[in-house]
């Protein structure tokens, strides 16, 4: 009678969803009559209320062990078993209530969310060899509606979040299971494998190796921990190879640290970013380029990749490119440095959209006065209309048309302050210049009649002959 009085008062309980006080009242019970079955059951019913499965599988199973016919002990077991991911086990459990009682509804519908779990989980094991994450995380995200307690669906999932780059949902996950369980090994490893995948290999170690204390047999904490150090090992080599200008040395080591693992994304983008500014300094910029952009692939957030290619852009002479870079840094890092990085990319890209009077004199950007007329001299000589008097009609009008540019090209590059105004990228016709007027025998003749130079006569309409003074 006063453990039927303590049940009772713990039914009371239970009515009002005051949990904590029923259970505390069923255990009374069980002290004083520990053989009831129906006392189990309750305490079950209320330790599943709380979300303690294992403990109320326990007291489920005490209350079927001691009444086999104890039908409500036999559901109670199975959804233990089923909210816990144990979905067999659970159906064993409901066929043995339809056993007892073949028109029970809640055991019917119970066997049929325990078979849709089964399903659940062999399509998941057959997308997670296919590498179907996402399909993975759906079918977890399903049976965890029938299983929420199973920490085997929630680790799964959590490693294909880690596996899709979803880092922060994924140690979320982990975490999760860590607060309730401090030693799960599998939960260690996810947790490890996000630090990895977030390029923070030293701490990603450190959980690797706590979770084969727990599980020394644990293959993919092995395995990863295993790549995590020779991954920090090789970029290290490669970074202390760089430093000492071996170039040759530190491409081979970061040509190496890639192959080691090509999931892991962030730190193989930084892995060619490394190998392209090694190669920016051995002057192979196409392959520098190439590099860059596998890194901006991996990671479209990684700035220091786009800073490298644009310039590697802006030393080939690829503009269009370099501001396309430049403009997508300064769109993700507002600051003064960037803001001058694009401001240069564009004005070289206007310069380079105007005739380039440097290379039509054959002369290079920071060529003396001397040199620029020696190079006007010479390619004004070479494509002197009459010159080539004797040549096709086209031939006659290409030369005429290479003059003409050669004159325009020493017009400006000889005077200081136009060749400023065209160095920086301005506007020449802002200076009152107009280059479809001018004419270049004034040029010419300006420049070879002077004392020491040429004299020309004309020797009939249109022709030339030159002479040295």
């Amino acid at each position: 009678r006063e453990a039927e009085a303590f049940k009772e008062q713990g039914n009371a309980y239970y009515a009002k969803k005051d949990y904590n006080e029923a259970f505390n009242y069923y255990t009374k019970a069980i002290d004083t009559c520990p053989n009831n079955a129906s006392y189990y059951g309750n305490r079950a019913a209320t330790l599943m209320m709380l979300g303690r499965f294992r403990e109320a599988l326990e007291d489920a199973q005490q209350s079927v062990r001691l009444d086999d016919t104890f039908v409500r002990g036999h559901l109670r077991e199975g959804k233990c078993h089923l909210s816990l991911g144990n979905a067999m086990a659970a159906s064993r459990c409901f066929q043995r209530v339809l056993e007892l009682d073949h028109k029970n509804t809640q055991a019917q519908q119970e066997l049929k969310n325990a078979t849709t779990v089964l399903e659940y989980e062999k399509i998941a094991e057959v997308d997670f060899e296919k590498r179907d994450f996402r399909k993975v995380v759906f079918c977890m995200d399903r049976a965890l509606e029938f299983a929420p307690a199973c920490h085997r669906f929630k680790i799964l999932k959590a490693e294909c979040l880690a596996l899709l780059g979803r880092y922060p949902e994924a140690q979320s996950v982990a975490s999760d299971i860590l607060r309730m369980d401090s030693t799960n090994a599998d939960a260690l490893y996810v947790r490890g494998l996000c630090l990895y995948y977030e390029d923070c290999i030293e701490k990603a170690v450190q959980f690797f190796v706590q979770a084969l204390r727990m599980a020394p047999d644990h293959e993919k904490a092995c395995l990863a921990c295993r790549n995590a150090k020779a991954l920090k090992a090789k970029k290290e080599d490669g970074n202390k190879a760089f430093k000492k200008g071996n170039y040759k040395l530190a491409y081979e080591l970061y040509t190496e640290a890639l192959g080691i693992d090509p999931n892991n994304i962030k730190t193989n983008a930084k892995l060619y970013c490394n190998r392209g500014t090694v190669n920016s300094k051995l002057r192979k910029l196409e392959e520098a380029i190439d590099d860059c952009t596998n890194a901006v692939k991996l990671d479209d957030t990684y700035v220091k990749a786009y800073l490298r290619r644009a310039q590697c852009y802006m030393d080939t002479e690829q503009y269009e490119d370099a501001v396309r870079d430049y403009e997508k840094v300064y769109q993700t890092e507002k600051t003064k440095e960037h803001k001058q990085l694009l401001k240069n990319a564009q004005v070289e890209l206007k310069k380079s959209k105007r005739k380039d009077y440097y290379k039509i004199l054959g002369v290079n950007k920071n060529a003396s006065e001397d040199e620029i007329k020696k190079a006007y001299r010479k390619r004004a000589l070479m494509h002197h209309p009459d010159r080539h008097s004797g040549a096709s009609a086209e031939v006659q009008k290409e030369e005429e048309k290479k003059f003409k540019e050669v004159g325009e090209a020493f017009t400006i590059l000889s005077d200081p302050k136009k060749k400023a105004r065209y160095d920086s990228g301005q506007d020449l016709e802002e200076d009152g210049l107009n280059m479809g007027e001018f004419d270049p025998n004034n040029i010419f003749k300006a420049f070879f009649s002077g004392p020491g130079g040429f004299s020309f006569e004309a020797s009939g309409p249109g022709n030339f002959f030159f002479q040295f003074g």
